[in-house]
């Protein structure tokens, strides 16, 4: 149960695999605590793997003195990856703060970074993602988690999906697990994306950078994606066309492997 003192914090993190280093990160929750399981299928077959709680999530600790920023949590990876001697890794961000955590240590360290992966991202926020994020957070304080998980299913699948799964999307081991009884990291969490902005700095991004654009995604479309393809000199963009805010199901699942180990094998 490896746990690392970090930025005068405590931080859990696991390895999974061996290979090349890579940083696997999502949104508001975890891959850790899954054996691996929620990883890219393969991924821990070719590279070693490291997944770790955000502060205040899981067995991570969050002392709350220092305000909440997409730095901040890069500052607690850089650290991290400082103690365990890691440099070159690819970075891996999924569904939406991973991205800007991997954004913000590609700027701050660059020679930490192999390549980066952003995917259900920004580099700012405008007004609908804005008001996005923030009736989320109101809908867990004002009516709880139950409908706030339910509400976040209902834009991040599709509805085929959602019909399929709803069972086992909803309810104490549903989706977004991590954020129940813990309103307070959520509100922190939303804070550090509300405030994040990387727009102007873009441009000084030096690292091999894909970004992957889901068509059908209805909170990071590529309407928030696209600018963070523009914005990097040399990254590259795929589109996956029917593909929502989470990848699911075996035929998305194929396909976003076979673009993301395309894209690692060249770097």
């Amino acid at each position: 149960m490896p746990i690392a003192t970090v930025n005068n914090n405590q931080l859990y993190y696991e390895i999974h695999g061996e290979g090349e280093p890579a940083v696997c990160m999502g949104g508001w929750g975890t891959y850790c605590h899954k054996s691996g399981r929620g990883l890219a299928r393969g991924l821990t077959d070719k590279y070693q793997v490291l997944v770790f709680d955000y502060r205040g999530i899981g067995q991570s600790k969050d002392d709350l003195n220092s305000p909440a920023s997409m730095k901040l949590y890069a500052a607690d990876l850089i650290a991290l990856l400082d103690q365990l001697g890691w440099n070159k890794v690819h970075l891996i961000g999924l569904v939406g703060m991973g991205c800007g955590v991997a954004q913000e240590v590609a700027l701050s360290r660059p020679e930490l970074v192999r390549s980066m992966v952003n995917m259900g991202c920004w580099s700012s926020v405008d007004d609908y993602l804005r008001d996005q994020l923030e009736l989320f957070r109101t809908v867990h304080r004002e009516i709880g988690f139950d409908a706030f998980q339910q509400f976040v299913c209902i834009y991040s699948f599709l509805p085929e999906f959602y019909n399929q799964n709803k069972h086992r999307l909803l309810g104490p081991d549903g989706e977004w697990g991590e954020l129940r009884d813990n309103y307070v990291t959520h509100e922190r969490l939303v804070d550090a994306c509300l405030a994040h902005d990387t727009s102007d700095r873009l441009k000084d991004i030096t690292t091999p950078t894909l970004v992957i654009h889901a068509a059908k995604d209805m909170v990071t479309s590529p309407r928030t994606t696209l600018p963070i393809e523009h914005g990097i000199p040399g990254a590259e963009g795929v589109t996956m066309e029917n593909t929502a805010h989470v990848v699911v199901g075996k035929a998305q699942k194929i396909e976003f492997c076979n673009i993301l180990f395309s894209f690692l094998d060249k770097h």
